[in-house]
């Protein structure tokens, strides 16, 4: 079968495993990050790039991202970017940090991704502060932001007005197996796995379709 999301893997001792979500493995397939140009992009509706790929081959391949965001798709990034290997994002800023308050999440907009999810649930994990997000990237010109830190910083964006598809942009972990990582039952983030799952899928239907959103 046709798979829908395309998981640019580091494939190192930090990252082993598939790091999609039990409830939807078959929608999820993997590629070698060394061997992503080799490659066929065409089925897949999105693309999942994950902390500790080597930013620096993927700035030597950035034309595989640009020509897949052409395409009307849609690109996922999470972690902390150091080279500017994707369209319309800068450098990961980190916070500055004067007390555990300064990591706090809040939410910036409703979006269906963070339906129900509580901002305490996101900024505090097993009672500790900081592991949801510890910094930034400066916003691309038109960019929706649906998180931020204490100090407004967008901790996590979505930009349809730099490509002909849409980039999401989450300067932490990947949103993707948040059920994976936390399934107790007790924490409204297991709600944000199965709902980045709908608003990808809703997305990819709207940019095929050539709808506009207002941000």
């Amino acid at each position: 079968m046709k798979k829908d999301y395309i998981i640019v893997h580091s494939c190192n001792v930090f990252s082993q495993g598939n790091p999609s979500i039990p409830e939807f493995e078959e929608q999820f397939d993997i590629v070698d990050m060394y061997k992503l140009h080799e490659k066929d992009l065409k089925d897949y509706k999105c693309m999942i790039i994950t902390n500790f790929v080597d930013q620096d081959h993927l700035y030597e391949h950035r034309n595989i991202i640009a020509g897949f965001l052409a395409d009307r798709k849609i690109v996922c990034f999470f972690g902390n970017l150091v080279t500017e290997w994707l369209p319309g994002a800068k450098p990961f800023i980190p916070k500055e940090i004067h007390s555990h308050m300064d990591y706090d999440i809040s939410i910036a907009k409703p979006h269906p991704i963070f339906e129900g999810v509580l901002e305490e649930d996101m900024t505090v994990n097993k009672g500790v502060k900081g592991f949801f997000a510890r910094g930034h990237h400066p916003l691309p010109t038109g960019a929706e932001v649906l998180l931020t830190l204490p100090g407004g910083e967008p901790v996590t964006y979505i930009d349809r007005e730099t490509t002909e598809g849409t980039i999401l942009v989450h300067s932490g972990g990947n949103l993707f197996q948040y059920v994976r990582m936390q399934r107790t039952g007790e924490k409204t983030t297991e709600r944000i796995s199965p709902q980045i799952i709908r608003w990808t899928q809703e997305e990819y239907k709207r940019l095929q379709q050539g709808v506009i959103i207002d941000a």
